[in-house]
């Protein structure tokens, strides 16, 4: 199959019900807290869960070794080293440290040297079936593995649902639509501060399916910095046009709000405010709106489904291959 197919079909992900190995000695009980470290795609399950949410004990790393916490704090928490590939040398190392400092640890992989690793040392794992896609369209097995290992029964009885109630498809012509309608611009997704992790997922399928620059940030942060960048349309705050260099600079931006109903008012506000300067300064506007606010894990798939549909019709747009990452392939290569 190809990526068309993978994202055709990824509500069948959450069909996946995962097996921990060595599972008697995962003591939940005993921990307070979580760390999921991963690369790419393969922290963006960990992600999801603080949208779904934001009070769970859970903090994602995307470095090499610990994250800087107090020893004792880490004693705590059960780190859980992710790589879809199983060979991500970053989350490796956070493997190896966490077993080095006697931190309690489990992994997740569909195999590699990561599994093979846990196996060895008779640590707690779940090892994913290999579907042979791109870790970023892994995202709902990598979630149910996550979330098995937390201990989450009934999150992850809500995103087993997901196979049913999550229909891809449906947002296919809507994500062509998007796609052209953003032919030939950069890219730029907001969001609240909750739904971070669905904006920058947004930005990272642009980048790595469409293949083009993209960018996200977060309201309110963005008003308070970001959003002086864009006066290029000119307006009363600047009491005129400002210089063409600069309207040069930002003429290819093209906006796209991750507006949800359940955010603040005063954020909603906010992106309503921006939404008509931006407009009143010529700046192409998108708003998605996020909704089934009673089920979180749909409203969460429901908006990246959208957004792997538009940056897929990005990349058939350009003439590039959707699916493979050759820079960061050849970037690997250089690297070892």
């Amino acid at each position: 199959m190809g990526i068309y197919d993978d994202i055709k079909n990824f509500n069948k992900q959450f069909e996946y019900d995962p097996v921990i190995e060595n599972a008697k000695k995962l003591a939940l009980s005993k921990v307070k807290g979580f760390v999921v470290a991963g690369m790419g795609g393969s922290h963006l399950a960990a992600d999801l869960i603080r949208v779904w949410r934001p009070d769970f004990p859970l903090v994602t790393w995307n470095d090499y070794g610990l994250p800087p916490l107090p020893h004792a704090e880490l004693k705590k928490r059960l780190v859980i080293a992710v790589s879809y590939s199983g060979n991500t040398e970053e989350t490796i190392s956070v493997f190896l440290e966490a077993k080095k400092k006697r931190i309690p640890v489990a992994a997740v992989a569909s195999g590699g040297k990561l599994i093979r690793l846990a196996q060895k040392s008779k640590t707690p794992y779940v090892e994913m079936p290999d579907l042979h896609v791109q870790p970023r369209l892994a995202t709902g097995l990598m979630l149910k593995a996550i979330l098995k290992l937390v201990g989450e029964r009934s999150a992850l009885a809500e995103a087993g649902e997901l196979a049913k109630t999550l229909r891809p498809v449906r947002y296919e012509h809507a994500g062509r639509d998007l796609a052209k309608r953003l032919h030939g611009s950069v890219p730029i997704i907001y969001s609240s501060v909750r739904n971070a992790p669905i904006a920058q997922n947004w930005k990272i399928k642009f980048n790595e399916t469409g293949k083009i620059p993209a960018f996200w940030n977060v309201v309110p942060e963005m008003n308070h910095n970001e959003l002086t960048g864009f006066s290029a349309g000119g307006g009363s705050a600047f009491g005129g046009d400002v210089h063409s260099e600069i309207r040069k600079l930002s003429k290819r931006f093209h906006f796209i709000f991750l507006k949800d109903r359940d955010d603040n008012r005063q954020i909603m506000k906010r992106m309503n405010v921006m939404e008509r300067l931006l407009r009143e300064r010529g700046f192409k506007i998108e708003v998605v709106l996020l909704h089934d606010h009673d089920r979180p894990f749909l409203k969460i798939f429901q908006a990246l489904t959208l957004a792997d549909w538009t940056a897929y019709y990005t990349a058939k747009m350009y003439n590039v291959d959707p699916e493979r990452v050759p820079m960061v392939e050849e970037f690997k290569n250089l690297i070892r």
